[in-house]
């Protein structure tokens, strides 16, 4: 039996989560029609309201509480700063976990920073679609806004890109230039939402072209990243170009081709996905799709605070990407050159022999 969730009280009430949340906990006012509403919704609903979620809101403070899977990933680096500054404008200090990309570890973290009694969420998650730090949320009727997750069937707010929209376009920008092979280089998607939708994107784009659909190169974000191992991959499918799942990826993706003795992009093209500053250093500059990473933080925090006050309903905010050009995509000139030279040595053996 699916429980009875705050949200389910808030859509047979007509009204938002935060007014179902001020009657129940008494947190703040709310009318009589309004009170009535809900009061009669969680009789009929059988709602259990959460001893841990009415103690939050009796004695929650002016804490926001942040999830990313990694600090150290830039992109995460850069919408925690503008959540950070969004958040001490509006007088919330920052607590911030990272759950390493493991599930288990998302959880227990979001175990301790509700012990914290934070006034909301702002999370990035391993997989919304299965997630039960979400589940708790949920339970708890807390004030909280997902940041790059697509929520889904979950009630709950996201500021994201289209990623899978994204990775489409990127991979017929690939196709467009003539590349017909491609591959998609990804963190698992158990650990990542992001990678899968960007893989479906991937798909979408090569299947349209009537162009074989490969499985993905699935690594590890935490400890298989620094050294990816193309060898197998290079050997078996010989693609002209790679998608990596986001930025820091593409890079090892580059390094690893290099050890093979490719070039990048002069016999294997490869593109990533994020922005990341990293990616415009290397030589040559990264292809890459960017996400405005300190505008979605700065909007993760209005939104929240927006949710709080009871001023707006749940709402999934769609940021725009952009295409970054850079030196590492072109179109697989170098393959084709190889391949005339290979038929001109195969044309020059074969009238040898038949002299």
């Amino acid at each position: 039996m699916i429980p009875v969730t705050i949200h389910h009280v808030a859509q047979k009430a007509r009204c938002s989560v935060a007014s179902v949340s001020r009657v129940v906990n008494g947190t703040g006012p709310a009318s009589p029609a309004m009170r009535a509403r809900v009061e009669v919704a969680v009789a009929e609903l059988g709602f259990q309201p959460s001893e841990v979620g009415r103690s939050l809101a009796r004695r929650s403070r002016r804490i926001l509480g942040v999830l990313v899977p990694s600090v150290t990933n830039p992109i995460f680096a850069a919408s925690l700063a503008g959540i950070q500054d969004r958040a001490r404008a509006a007088g919330l200090s920052v607590l911030i976990a990272q759950s390493d990309y493991d599930p288990g570890r998302e959880r227990e973290a979001v175990e301790a920073l509700l012990a914290e009694r934070p006034a909301g969420l702002v999370l990035t998650v391993c997989d919304p679609y299965d997630s039960l730090a979400l589940d708790l949320v949920e339970r708890q009727g807390i004030p909280t806004v997902l940041v790059y997750n697509d929520p889904g069937d979950r009630r709950i707010s996201a500021v994201t890109v289209d990623s899978r929209g994204a990775s489409r376009a990127l991979v017929e920008q690939m196709i467009a230039l003539g590349h017909r092979r491609i591959v998609f280089v990804a963190g698992h998607f158990a650990a990542s939402d992001r990678s899968r939708l960007r893989y479906l994107g991937y798909a979408d784009a090569v299947s349209a072209a009537g162009l074989p659909v490969e499985p993905p190169t699935e690594v590890d974000f935490i400890v298989g990243a620094d050294d990816v191992d193309l060898t197998e991959l290079v050997s078996r499918l010989r693609p002209t170009a790679i998608v990596a799942s986001n930025d820091l990826l593409a890079l090892s993706v580059i390094a690893s081709l290099r050890r093979l003795g490719l070039d990048v992009p002069g016999q294997v093209s490869v593109a990533g996905f994020d922005g990341i500053a990293l990616g415009r250093l290397v030589d040559p500059p990264l292809t890459t799709v960017e996400q405005p990473a300190g505008t979605m933080g700065v909007a993760a925090v209005s939104l929240l605070l927006e949710l709080a006050a009871g001023r707006c309903e749940s709402q999934r905010l769609l940021i725009n990407h952009t295409f970054r050009p850079g030196g590492t995509l072109q179109p697989p000139v170098a393959q084709v050159r190889l391949s005339k030279r290979r038929q001109s040595s195969q044309n020059l053996v074969h009238q040898e022999s038949s002299r």
